[in-house]
């Protein structure tokens, strides 16, 4: 064919194929976003992906690409820790969700309530799993008062120390009641002592606190009583009778509710001097009585599943 015989293009028509082939490239070496429609339990229905084109098309996620740009956390994690029974309950109040439980940890010497706010799912038996990483804990923070009390005893004091003792603990203690008389009486075959009687025997301790003991005996109603070979003579002489049981009534927990405790009231003669000691009557039921009455006020107020026992480890 003779030159003049090919076909000249017009510039309309050249600028036209240079686009094609531009757009043809780019798609060849392109990204578009794609959806990929699930049916997978526990993942998104929906999920965006990436589109690559080129010699080697793959697809890729843009889950990292988007977390840079998020505005808040993906979901509600970390436990926060309260300090009293009422924070424990609005706290959990205001994030308690339709699957959200508490569980009691009623070990006395570690006792918890802690509420599990994204728990599993139970839905017509066919739930699905939570994450287990939104908590609220309670530990049961001790109260001073009962710190105090715990903290001395069984542990043996002078005359002078027990006496001074009492004095400065005297508001913890209560009266017994009606129901505790007959009961605590019976159970220790002694006499339990109100506040005032408390009173007076640390009075008269401190009376005799440098006096010899001469003897100490116990008397058919339970009461100790001992006698000091001195001169100097207290309101009551110098003999002096010990009840054997008192009442505390003090919060164990830090701004908590109070309890009842029975504690046992010990003293021994040892060269003359007498040797005084406290024993706390089954300070496991005390704290596991309060614990399960606080369990059972957090379940009513929130309205939550409870309990007893410890959540499952966060993954």
């Amino acid at each position: 064919m003779a030159k003049t015989d090919i076909p000249m293009l017009e510039p309309v028509a050249i600028a036209d194929s240079i686009e094609q082939i531009a757009k043809l490239a780019r798609e060849a070496a392109g990204i578009d976003i794609v959806t990929l429609n699930l049916a997978v339990k526990g993942l998104p229905e929906r999920v965006p992906i990436a589109r690559l084109h080129g010699e080697s098309p793959e697809f890729d996620s843009l889950k990292q690409l988007a977390e840079e740009w998020r505005l808040f956390p993906e979901r509600k994690t970390g436990t926060a820790i309260v300090d009293t029974l009422t924070s424990f309950i609005d706290l959990t109040s205001r994030h308690a969700t339709e699957d959200s439980v508490i569980f009691a940890g009623t070990d006395w010497k570690a006792p918890s309530l802690t509420a599990v706010i994204d728990y599993h799912c139970l839905n017509s038996g066919e739930g699905y799993a939570g994450n287990l990483g939104h908590r609220i804990h309670y530990p049961f923070p001790l109260s001073e008062q009962w710190k105090i009390w715990v903290g001395m005893n069984g542990k043996p004091m002078d005359q002078g120390d027990f006496a001074a003792f009492i004095e400065d603990n005297i508001a913890d203690l209560s009266s017994p009641e009606a129901l505790e008389v007959t009961d605590y009486e019976a159970k220790f075959a002694t006499t339990i002592a109100t506040p005032s009687a408390l009173v007076t025997l640390s009075r008269g301790l401190a009376v005799h606190v440098s006096s010899k003991a001469k003897s100490a005996v116990t008397l058919q109603s339970g009461e100790g009583e001992i006698v000091w070979d001195e001169v100097h003579q207290g309101a009551d002489g110098n003999r002096l009778k010990v009840p054997g049981l008192f009442m505390l009534q003090i919060p164990l927990f830090h701004m908590g509710e109070t309890q009842r405790v029975p504690v046992r009231l010990r003293y021994r003669m040892r060269d003359g001097a007498v040797v005084w000691f406290y024993q706390i009557w089954r300070p496991d039921v005390a704290v596991t009585e309060r614990v399960t009455e606080d369990f059972e006020t957090a379940v009513e107020k929130t309205r939550l599943p409870g309990y007893i026992g410890k959540p499952e480890a966060t993954r």
